[in-house]
């Protein structure tokens, strides 16, 4: 596929100098780009790589006009413009539709006839797959779960029963929706099951990364919004609801009924305690520890910066000894106090 500058203004907008009719056929990094293909600046810092990049064209910042004379589009947001240009230079692989005679669907299950069923899969009794969408390789739709249109569900994707996703969804390869939550009751030095009998929701335009988990609720519903984006390995436990187009990263733990606003980011390896609320618009960064509800938006940090080993155990036993400390600071006010009094 080839495109003009002239085309991409057309269809994305933005400020076109230079030769519109320069065709483009593929995005690349400056420092790797061909005169077929178009990079992209950010960030002003960068700039200087245009002096020796080979690329046909490039998108930059407005402030930047002046920095090349290779023909430009210049707009506020050159990242989104790359993105956009790069997810219509680099359209989906759709497989042929119908039902591949290698996978198991159940006689009342309705899938749509341009849906795509892909060999080893398993669709369920009364299962409901949508238009145009994608079931891969070995992936399992349960028993009266919903999947619907324009979504692509990979290779080994498991949607428990009873489950429900959302329009233009994709779930990557191993991801696992709808299994039980961690709910046991002790019982004479044991521990009894209960039945997690809610279901997941997952509403339209949702990605969730390859092995993430997300349970079931045990009584309502566990709910992702609309928008969201799940990285891999992330782990959403039962009733959590997650508002829309937050974004979350890799290794991230939400403990189980925990309330996570609308655009929200939140970095990676972050522990989210659960029955807690984080207000709309919170950031939380990268292996930070949420222990209570946060109901003002804000940037929020508990990890601590790696140093030495041998600095970090004399700053351990620092930290051991805080109370100690304040104590004794409390002390010293106390007699600093006295003898300014007496002076």
């Amino acid at each position: 596929m080839q495109v003009t500058l002239t085309d991409l203004v057309a269809q994305f907008g933005g400020e076109l100098v230079g030769d519109g009719a320069r065709t483009v056929r593929q995005v690349a990094p400056l420092d790797r780009a061909t005169a077929e293909e178009i990079g992209f600046v950010s960030q002003s810092k960068y700039l200087a790589q245009l002096s020796s990049t080979q690329a046909g064209a490039v998108i930059l910042p407005d402030d930047a006009r002046d920095a090349t004379d290779l023909p430009r589009i210049l707009t506020p947001h050159p990242y989104l413009y790359f993105a956009r240009v790069s997810a219509l230079l680099n359209p989906p692989l759709r497989p042929q539709a119908g039902i591949h005679p290698a996978a198991t669907v159940a006689p009342d299950a309705v899938i749509a006839a341009d849906a795509s069923i892909a060999a080893g899969a398993v669709v369920g009794q009364g299962a409901h797959i949508g238009a145009r969408t994608v079931v891969g390789p070995n992936c399992v739709v349960g028993d009266h779960a919903r999947v619907g249109a324009d979504c692509h569900l990979h290779a080994n994707v498991t949607l428990y029963h009873a489950c429900v996703v959302g329009e233009r969804c994709i779930l990557h390869s191993g991801c696992v929706i709808g299994s039980d939550g961690f709910g046991y009751a002790p019982a004479a030095g044991g521990w009894e099951k209960i039945p997690q009998i809610g279901r997941v929701l997952i509403a339209d335009d949702v990605e969730i990364g390859a092995c993430t988990t997300i349970d079931r609720g045990a009584l309502e519903d566990t709910v992702i919004g609309e928008g969201v984006k799940l990285d891999n390995l992330v782990q959403v436990a039962h009733n959590v609801h997650i508002g829309a187009h937050t974004a979350i990263a890799a290794c991230t733990g939400i403990a189980g009924s925990a309330k996570i606003g609308r655009h929200c980011m939140i970095g990676g390896a972050a522990m989210i305690f659960g029955h807690i609320d984080i207000a709309d618009g919170t950031r939380i960064s990268t292996n930070t520890l949420i222990t209570k509800s946060l109901p003002k938006a804000g940037t929020y940090t508990s990890a601590l910066p790696f140093s030495e080993h041998a600095v970090w155990q004399k700053n351990a036993v620092h930290m051991r000894n805080l109370d100690k400390l304040a104590d004794r600071i409390k002390q010293l006010e106390k007699r600093l106090n006295e003898l300014e009094n007496a002076s």
